[in-house]
């Protein structure tokens, strides 16, 4: 009995293993999971009981209820900069299938696709399973960790189809200004690509706002896919939508037809409620990851440890190249031997061997001690030279 090549092929997540096995050891410090650590607000979910009980419990639309999809176009002008009607708002089950079916839409077997490098792992396994080729475009420290055109168009094809971006980064936090996402858009229009701009950290930004290329795009080429999860802490409802030109998302929801069908009808009600919180309530848990970023960068550094100054999203990216162990390696030594749970830089392309990534979605006191913890690990094997396999 056959099985599909493509997904039997596929590479298990370097943060699964971490995770796995972090779960199954004692007194162990989670900082590899990219999940808010606060509840989500008591008003949302408090919306998704109240729809339940009014018997919103039926499907709806496969694009959406029509008041959410309506909320949605007001929040993308009001804080996105772009505009687009309630029709052209597709819900996903989460940002992830949200990110898949928009491939689904643009892409057939075959094409080619430009992926960052360090990134998000299931961008690439996304791709594989659509049976796409994709090429790489590095991020680096020499470039603030965004995307060079330069670089882009030495790895662009005539297959080449899309263009995918991820700002705020996730797993660098990086973003990318508003003149390089001039150029990069100057760059789709030349090879005739989509941008599908993965946009799930949005409104969790620290030193100035992601700009969004839907609001410079002059030509219908940009999808845009957004998040509830991490802006509300609402990574387990699983609600996520893109927004797209008309032509686009008519064809993004026969896709969703058979993928989906249709979202939680709860959870929808619930995405209404957290669309019409108060300020506060976004701006509560970003001025607590901009602490907690500033704590490890400054703690860190404090130990003699490099770790780039994340602009936006929850993570530090750490340099722990000196300590002659590679980045899995090092991972598993830091769980065997200071109980601190971390994400292999390698966990998200070959150009993150050599680093680490913490998640800030944790305490202050947790992220103070993991900074010791990672610190004590590093600088004990910079000065044994032991470079000894992990167990």
């Amino acid at each position: 009995m056959k099985l599909n090549p493509a997904a039997a092929a596929m590479a298990p997540s370097g943060i699964r293993e971490i995770m796995n096995a972090a779960w199954a050891q004692p007194d162990v410090l989670h900082l590899e999971v990219g999940q808010p650590d606060f509840p989500t607000p008591g008003h949302i979910v408090d919306a998704a009981h109240d729809a339940a009980r009014a018997g919103h419990t039926g499907y709806t639309p496969t694009t959406g209820i029509p008041a959410l999809r309506a909320a949605l176009a007001d929040k993308i002008r009001e804080r996105n900069g772009f505009s687009v009607e309630p029709d052209q708002i597709v819900l996903g089950n989460g940002g992830a299938q949200a990110l898949h079916a928009c491939l689904v839409a643009l892409t057939e077997p075959g094409d080619g696709i430009l992926l960052p490098d360090p990134a998000w792992p299931n961008f690439l396994m996304m791709a594989e399973v659509l049976r796409l080729e994709p090429a790489y475009y590095a991020l680096t420290p020499a470039n603030c960790y965004v995307p060079e055109v330069a670089d882009l168009e030495r790895s662009v094809t005539p297959r080449t189809r899309v263009l995918l971006l991820n700002s705020p980064s996730n797993p660098l936090g990086s973003v990318i200004g508003r003149a390089r996402m001039v150029e990069l858009l100057e760059f789709a229009a030349r090879h005739g690509l989509w941008v599908l701009s993965d946009e799930c950290y949005d409104e969790i930004t620290f030193d100035g706002t992601a700009v969004s290329p839907a609001a410079l795009d002059r030509d219908g080429r940009v999808v845009t896919v957004f998040s509830f999860s991490k802006t509300y802490a609402m990574t387990g409802w699983r609600l996520g939508y893109a927004a797209a030109p008309p032509d686009v998302a008519e064809v993004l929801a026969k896709a969703q037809e058979p993928l989906i069908s249709c979202l939680s009808t709860p959870t929808q009600y619930a995405g209404l409620a957290a669309l019409a919180s108060p300020s506060a309530v976004i701006e509560r848990m970003v001025s607590a990851y901009r602490r907690r970023r500033d704590t490890v960068i400054g703690q860190l550094a404090e130990l003699g440890m490099t770790a780039f100054r994340p602009s936006g999203a929850f993570y530090a990216w750490v340099d722990v190249s000196e300590s002659g162990l590679g980045a899995r390696e090092f991972a598993l030594r830091l769980l065997d031997e200071e109980r601190v749970a971390a994400a292999p830089g390698t966990a998200f392309g070959t150009r993150g061997e050599g680093f680490l990534r913490l998640s800030l979605a944790a305490s202050e006191e947790d992220l103070a001690e993991g900074s010791t913890r990672v610190a004590r690990l590093w600088n004990r094997l910079r000065a044994s030279g032991d470079v000894r396999s992990a167990r």
